[in-house]
Formats: structure tokens, sequence, C-alpha cells
């Protein structure tokens, strides 16, 4: 019996599970909730309504690093998302967080602002949002100077920023100065896995609020 991932093709989060398990071939039954009859199975499993989630057998795991970290344990394939060297994990795991916290973070302040009614709106915390994000990006464009991927090879850390880069140029773009991060966005986009999310989520892009949805 495969794992079922309950999960959205737009979502952001469900992205990166979907590229670690088409990285590594693994076979899943993706369980997609835009189907009313599995979103209400969903829901029945997952109480706070948080997606993505795995089903495996008896295990029931949320939280998309938590899922990659699974799949690695019991669906190890040929593209380790997490490199066995003890230092060499950490490093994964902290760009991993920044990715989740810095990028994605102030995203999805921008992002939830916006689908609010307008008294409702925060133009302070938006701005702020902004203001993290364009420190964000100052930071990825100096770390990956002179890198192919953020860590040693191809893995959990690129799950995490290929969708966060992908929406976060469409709210705030990527300054033109900042060559290193944006050449990295481009070549996150070129690889299959990421390219297929990408292809995958088109038929939702009128569902985002806010930038610029009509391009790459």
């Amino acid at each position: 019996m495969v794992p079922k991932l309950y999960a959205h093709p737009f979502s952001s989060y469900c992205w990166k599970v979907l590229i670690a398990l088409w990285e590594n071939a693994v076979r899943f039954d993706y369980q997609r909730i835009d189907d009313p009859a599995i979103a209400a199975d969903w829901m029945r499993l997952s109480p706070m309504q948080r997606m993505p989630l795995l089903v495996d057998n008896e295990s029931i795991v949320p939280e998309a690093t938590i899922i990659i970290e699974y799949l690695q344990l019991h669906y190890p394939g040929t593209t380790p998302m997490i490199p066995a060297d003890p230092s060499a994990a950490l490093e994964v795991r902290k760009l991993d967080r920044l990715s989740d916290n810095y990028l994605m973070g102030p995203l999805q302040t921008i992002v939830s602002d916006r689908i609010r009614a307008e008294k409702d709106r925060d133009p302070l915390g938006v701005t702020q949002a902004r203001a993290r994000l364009d420190g964000a990006y100052r930071w990825w464009d100096q770390h990956m100077r002179g890198r192919l991927w953020a860590a040693c090879d191809f893995g959990l850390v690129e799950c995490a920023t290929a969708p966060a880069l992908f929406y976060t140029d469409w709210v705030q773009p990527i300054p033109q100065d900042l060559v290193a991060l944006r050449e990295y966005r481009a070549r996150l986009l070129a690889r299959p896995s990421i390219a297929r999310a990408i292809n995958e989520a088109r038929p939702f892009r009128a569902l985002f609020p806010c930038g610029d949805p009509g391009r790459d």
C-alpha cells in the first residue's frame, strides 16, 4: 500500500513535498483536496486543517519538512533530501528554516492581508513583511554567490526555496542587482520536478490575490 498525500497543487508547502516525492520517484496516492469528498476526509484526519498531510498505514504525518524527513527514512531514493553527515544535515535544516521563516513567512503575511476585507488590513504589518523579505533576498543572494545549490547538493533546501522564491517574486520582484539569487531561482524553475509543480498549478493562478501570476 502506497502512502497518501493530501495536498493542493497551488499550495507552496504542498509543492515542497511533491518536489521531494517526484525527485525520488516515490509512488504515492495523490489526494487532491480540491475534490470535496477528499477534502472531507482530509478535514477528519487533520482537525487543524493544515496541508500537506501524509498518511502511511497507521502513521499520520503533518508539516512539509517533517514529511520529507519521514520519506527519507521510509522511502529513500537516489536524491537524498538531507545528507547523512550530521554537520551537513544541520546546515541543510538551518537553510530550510531560513527559507520557511524569512521567505515564506513574509510572503504569507502579504498574501493573507490582501485577502482580508479592506477594513481589516494591516498596512504596517505588510510594510514590515516587505522589509523582511528584502533583507532575506539580500542574505540569500550573498549565500548563493559561487554556489549551484544552497547546500552541498539539490535537496530539502531546494524543496523549500523553489516555491518560496517562485511566489515571493510575484509579490515583490527580486531586485535586478541580486544576480546570484535571480540565477538560483532560474535554475530551480528549470528543474523537471519543479517545472512539473509549476505546470500543475497553472489552472489555479486566478486564486492568487496579488502580484503578477501571469509569469513564471
